[in-house]
C-alpha cells in the first residue's frame, strides 16, 4: 500500500469515508418513505462494493441517476416539495461513491454528505434526527483528520488522540453556536416560508372520505400533547374538535367552504372552564383542534363558523398554543336559512332505503326530534359493530352499513348517522377530531395519537341548538374509555405490556423535554432569557448588545485557541511543554537558557526524580537527534507528574 501516489485512497481511508457518508445518510433515510428509503441503502451498498475495483463506466453511473429519479416519482410523485427535495439529495448521495478514488474525491463526498443529516432538520427535529446528525459530523471531521494523515504519509495516531483533536474542533466552535442561539435575535414571524411535503404527513384534513382514516387510526405517533392548568375535563368531554363537515355527495364528507366567511354563533355557555395548552406535531396541514368550545382563536389562528380552528401557517414544525374552552349549555342564536339547508342537503337518488326509514321515524315521532335521536341510538347499540375490517362501499353506501353491513369504525357510523338524520328533516353535520387522550404520570400531560383520530355527529334540536351525538360510542364504549392509561393502571406496570408502556410514556416525557428546551425556544422565551436576573422583557437593541458580546468573546476564545495551536503544532513539543508547566508549580520552573537536559538534572539534584531523566533523554532524541518518534514518547509525558517530594 505504501506505493500508492498521495492522491488515492488507502482501503482504511475509502472505509471511514464510506462510514462517514451513511452515517449521515442514515438520519435523511430515517424520514423518507420505507420503502423508498430501502432503495436507497441498498444502492448505496451495491455502489459501494462495485466502484471499490474501478471507477464505474459513464452508462451504469447515467442509469442509476435514472432509477434513482424513477425510484422517487414513483413514491412522491412529480409534485415539488420539501421531501421530494431531500429524496433527491438522498439519491444523489447514494451514488455517490461511485466516482470515489482520490483524497479529492474523498473530500467532497463528505461535503455533500453533511448536507444530509441537516436536510432531515427539514423534515424532522425530533433527538433522534439531532443525536445522529451530531454523530455524523463528528465522524466527519475525525474522516477528515484520517485523509490529512494520509496525504503527508504521517503515522496514523491512537483513536485517543484523534478524538481528542476532534474535541478541541467542536470546543472551538460551541461557544459561539450557544451564544447564537439562545442571544441571536429571532423573529417573530419567519423571513420566508418552507416549501410543502409532496406527501402529506397522517393528520386531520379538510375531507372525510372511505379507507382514507384507516391509516391514521393505525398510527400511534403523538398528534398533539395538552398540559391542563387546573382540572382536566372527564373523560366522556375529551373531544378535540377539529373540521366540521357538511357537505357530502354520496362517499365523500367536505367542509362547508363558507364557515371561515361566518362568525361562531353566539352561544351560552356552561359553568365549566377549561385552560390548557396544545403542543401541536407538525402536520403540514392548517387544522387545529381545541376543546368544544373554543372561547376564542388564539394568535396564530382563525375561528370560523362551526367552531373549528385553523392556522394562519402551515403547521409545518412543532407549534404551540394556549387555549380556554367551555361547552355550550345551548345556542342562543337560531340556525340560518342557508345552513339549515345545507346541514339537511343529501345527493338525489342515493341510499333510497335510508331516506325511507327517516320518512317513517318521522311521521311516527311528529316534531319530537329526540326521541328520532335516541331511537337511532337504540337501534345501533342492539344491532351494530364495531371494526376495522370493512368492504370498500357500493354506490349506495349508506344502505348498505346501515341494513347489510351494520358494522364498521366511527367514520361509518358517523357519515350514516348523519345521512338518516337529515332524512328525517334534521339538520346534521360530521365533526372530525380526536377522543380521549392518555395521561403521562411523569410529566402530567395528555397525549392523544394519531390513532385516537374519531369522527362524530352533531344534530340540531330546538331549545338547544347543536348537540354532540356519538353513534359509535353506543357499540364501542371502549373507543372512548378504554385507553392505554387504563390497561397501565389496571395492572399497576407488573406485566410485560404495562412494563412497556411505563418506558414508552418516559421516552415520551424526553421528547417533550425536548420539545420545550429547544424547538419551543421562540422570540417570546428570547425576551424572557434574562427574567430570573431580575430583567423582565429584553429590547431587541439590548438583545443585539448582549449577543455581540458573547459573540466577540466566543471569536476570541476561538483565535486564541487558533494561535495556540499555530504556535505548537508539533504534538511532542506540546506535550514537553505542559510538563514543564506542572513542574513550575512546584518552583521547578526551567530557565529560558537551560536545555531539556540540563534542567532534568538540576531537578532530579534537588529532587531525585529518575523518570524525568529519562524523558527528557528520550525528547532531546526524538526533537534533535533526528531518532525515530517512539509514539508512547507523548502518551508518557502527559502521563508524569512531579515527585510527590518536590516542594517550592
Amino acid at each position: 500500500m505504501a506505493d500508492l501516489p498521495a492522491s488515492l485512497l488507502t482501503p482504511a481511508a475509502r472505509r471511514w469515508t464510506l462510514a462517514s457518508g451513511a452515517l449521515a445518510l442514515i438520519p435523511l433515510l430515517l424520514q423518507l418513505p420505507p420503502l423508498l428509503a430501502s432503495v436507497f441503502a441498498l444502492v448505496a451498498v451495491v455502489t459501494a462494493l462495485l466502484s471499490g475495483q474501478r471507477v464505474l463506466p459513464g452508462p451504469i453511473r447515467l442509469l442509476l441517476v435514472m432509477g434513482m429519479l424513477a425510484a422517487v416519482y414513483w413514491q412522491l410523485g412529480a409534485r415539488p416539495g420539501r421531501d421530494t427535495g431531500c429524496a433527491l439529495l438522498a439519491a444523489m448521495l447514494a451514488i455517490k461513491p461511485s466516482e470515489l478514488r482520490s483524497l479529492r474525491d474523498a473530500r467532497s463526498l463528505l461535503g455533500f454528505a453533511l448536507f444530509a443529516p441537516f436536510s432531515a432538520f427539514l423534515l424532522d427535529q425530533g433527538p433522534l434526527t439531532m443525536g445522529l446528525a451530531v454523530a455524523a459530523a463528528l465522524a466527519t471531521l475525525l474522516t477528515l483528520q484520517q485523509l490529512a494523515r494520509a496525504e503527508g504519509q504521517a503515522p496514523n495516531a491512537a483513536l485517543g488522540g484523534q478524538l481528542r483533536g476532534v474535541g478541541k474542533l467542536v470546543a472551538l466552535g460551541l461557544p459561539l453556536a450557544l451564544a447564537a442561539f439562545w442571544l441571536f435575535p429571532r423573529l417573530s414571524e419567519p423571513l420566508w416560508g418552507l416549501p410543502e411535503r409532496a406527501v402529506g404527513k397522517p393528520g386531520l384534513s379538510d375531507h372525510m372520505e372511505p379507507a382514507e382514516w384507516l391509516d391514521l387510526m393505525a398510527d400511534d405517533a403523538p398528534a398533539l400533547r395538552v398540559t391542563f392548568f387546573g382540572t382536566p375535563p372527564a373523560p366522556e368531554q375529551r373531544y378535540w374538535r377539529g373540521p366540521v363537515m357538511t357537505r357530502f355527495d354520496g362517499r365523500r364528507w367536505d367542509q362547508d367552504p363558507y364557515a371561515d366567511q361566518r362568525a361562531p354563533a353566539t352561544v351560552t355557555r356552561a359553568a365549566t372552564r377549561w385552560d390548557y395548552q396544545i403542543d401541536y406535531e407538525p402536520t403540514d396541514r392548517r387544522q387545529l383542534v381545541a376543546l368544544d368550545l373554543p372561547l376564542q382563536a388564539p394568535e396564530g389562528s382563525t375561528l370560523d363558523g362551526n367552531y373549528s380552528l385553523h392556522s394562519v401557517r402551515s403547521l409545518s414544525a412543532l407549534t404551540r398554543w394556549r387555549l380556554q374552552s367551555a361547552p355550550a349549555a345551548a345556542y342562543t342564536q337560531p340556525l340560518g336559512t342557508f345552513q339549515r339547508r345545507a346541514t339537511l342537503e343529501l345527493p338525489p337518488d342515493l341510499n333510497p332505503r335510508t331516506l325511507a326509514l327517516g320518512l317513517q321515524w318521522r311521521q311516527e315521532a311528529g316534531s319530537n326530534d329526540a326521541a328520532i335521536v335516541a331511537r337511532a341510538l337504540d337501534w345501533i347499540r342492539s344491532r351494530f359493530a364495531y371494526t376495522l375490517s370493512t368492504p370498500a362501499p357500493g354506490r349506495h353506501s349508506v344502505d348498505e352499513f346501515l341494513f347489510d353491513q351494520q358494522a364498521g369504525f366511527c367514520q361509518h357510523f358517523s357519515s350514516s348517522f348523519v345521512v338518516l338524520m337529515r332524512s328525517a328533516g334534521i339538520p346534521a353535520r360530521v365533526v372530525t377530531g380526536f377522543a380521549g387522550g392518555q395521561r403521562n404520570p411523569y410529566g402530567n400531560y395528555y397525549v392523544v395519537r394519531r390513532m385516537d383520530a374519531h369522527a362524530w355527529a352533531e344534530v340540531w334540536l330546538p331549545q338547544r341548538g347543536w348537540v354532540r351525538v356519538d353513534p359509535t360510542a353506543a357499540v364501542a364504549p371502549e373507543r372512548i374509555y378504554d385507553t392505554l392509561e387504563d390497561r397501565l393502571g389496571t395492572d399497576g406496570g407488573t406485566t410485560l405490556e404495562g412494563r412497556w408502556l411505563q418506558l414508552g410514556q418516559v421516552g415520551d416525557f424526553l421528547r417533550r423535554g425536548w420539545n420545550d428546551l429547544v424547538l419551543s425556544f421562540d422570540a417570546n422565551r428570547q425576551q424572557q432569557l434574562l427574567r430570573p436576573l431580575g430583567i423582565d422583557t429584553l429590547e431587541p437593541a439590548q438583545l443585539i448588545g448582549i449577543f455581540t458580546t458573547f459573540a466577540a468573546a466566543a471569536l476570541g476564545w476561538m483565535a486564541w485557541l487558533l494561535a495556540r495551536g499555530e504556535r505548537e503544532r508539533d504534538p511532542l513539543l506540546r506535550a514537553w511543554h505542559r510538563l514543564g508547566r506542572r513542574y513550575a508549580r512546584h518552583g521547578l520552573a526551567r530557565g529560558p537558557s537551560e536545555t531539556a537536559t540540563d534542567w532534568a538534572q538540576r531537578v532530579h539534584r534537588e529532587q531525585p526524580d529518575p523518570p524525568l531523566i529519562s524523558l527528557s533523554n528520550r525528547f532531546v532524541q526524538a526533537r534533535y537527534a533526528g531518532a525515530e518518534l517512539d509514539p508512547s514518547l507523548v502518551r508518557d509525558l502527559h502521563r508524569h507528574r512531579p515527585s510527590t517530594g518536590a516542594t517550592s
